[in-house]
């Protein structure tokens, strides 16, 4: 589906071509830079587009089957890059990924977006905006495309931290379901992690490329994105470490909250051990046993359990074991 359809002329949109066989003609006349963003386009959309700018069978593949990791591969004078955008659900507490296919030439823009986010019509106005930003060239709108995505990480990895500070809680309040939390959290940090950790190679490769004609502005301005998602992978790399030393620490919360059960369940079988020994010696008749014939036996049986009964219970009770 095609969500927008633009062409821009020195940084201004000056036409909004109702197809894509009218962009394609626009472009060629005018001259401009055209902007297409398709949302999970059909083979028929997609491979009008990849005909008329000359997208490579591997990229467009790709981006229809989706699925990829991010990288930046270069297909004769176009570029082809794959994002990896998220969003937190707060309803729910979950991380929700989605995929961005950016293909970059001369004179053309083509986004494919499987998923959500981002919101790729709010950086178009944004850099509708800016003239002066737009007229540097196609990098530019690529460029503006991953700063919206890696701002994107900035909630989600806020909404990560405030899970495990409730998760902390949990554990040292002895909630003994919060390992199923945990495990469930930690794959969410990981699958973060892949998500941004290959966006900071892609970007260095895009500023240190010279085969790349990038604006020196824009170079700069890529700079500033990897910076931020060098920060971004330094706070998940953090989280997974807590993550694990929070695991550790609840496995040790819940051994030492069942030897604490054993203690008492050992305590009271000792304690009903010793009545229980007893009586058995008492009830084995014997012939020869003087406490038989005394008449204060069975009383002092009684007496000897009680009494025994009591003293192993105040000694563990001393020792923290009841």
């Amino acid at each position: 589906m095609i969500v927008d359809n633009a062409i821009y002329v020195d940084g201004r949109r000056t036409a909004e071509p109702g197809t894509l066989r009218e962009t394609y003609e626009a472009v060629r006349d005018r001259r401009g830079v055209a902007w297409i963003g398709l949302y999970k386009p059909t083979k028929e959309e997609f491979s009008s587009v990849a005909g008329e700018f000359g997208l490579h069978g591997l990229a467009v593949e790709d981006a229809t089957d989706a699925h990829q990791r991010p990288k930046l591969e270069r297909y004769g004078e176009t570029l082809f890059v794959v994002l990896k955008p998220a969003r937190y659900l707060d309803e729910v507490e979950r991380v929700e990924f989605g995929e961005v296919h950016v293909f970059v030439g001369e004179d053309f823009v083509v986004t494919v977006r499987h998923g959500e986010a981002p919101d790729l019509g709010g950086v178009r106005e944004r850099l509708e905006a800016d003239p002066e930003h737009l007229r540097r060239g196609p990098e530019a709108i690529l460029h503006a495309i991953m700063d919206r995505v890696v701002d994107d990480y900035g909630p989600v990895v806020d909404g990560l931290e405030n899970d495990i500070e409730e998760i902390e809680a949990e554990v040292f309040g002895g909630n003994p379901n919060v390992s199923r939390r945990i495990y469930e959290l930690s794959r969410e940090v990981i699958e973060f992690q892949r998500a941004t950790e290959p966006l900071g190679g892609v970007l260095r490769d895009m500023m240190r490329d010279e085969t790349i004609d990038v604006d020196p502005e824009v170079r700069r301005h890529l700079r500033d994105v990897r910076d931020h998602v060098l920060q971004v992978t330094e706070r998940l790399a953090g989280f997974r470490e807590l993550l694990q030393s929070i695991l550790s620490v609840n496995l040790t919360l819940a051994s030492l909250t069942q030897n604490e059960e054993v203690k008492k369940i050992s305590a009271w079988a000792a304690i009903l051990f010793a009545p229980t020994l007893i009586g058995t010696i008492y009830g084995m008749n014997f012939t020869y046993m003087p406490e038989l014939d005394w008449p204060l036996g069975y009383p002092f049986a009684l007496v000897l359990m009680a009494f025994t009964s009591l003293t192993l219970y105040l000694i563990f009770k001393r020792r923290g074991w009841l």
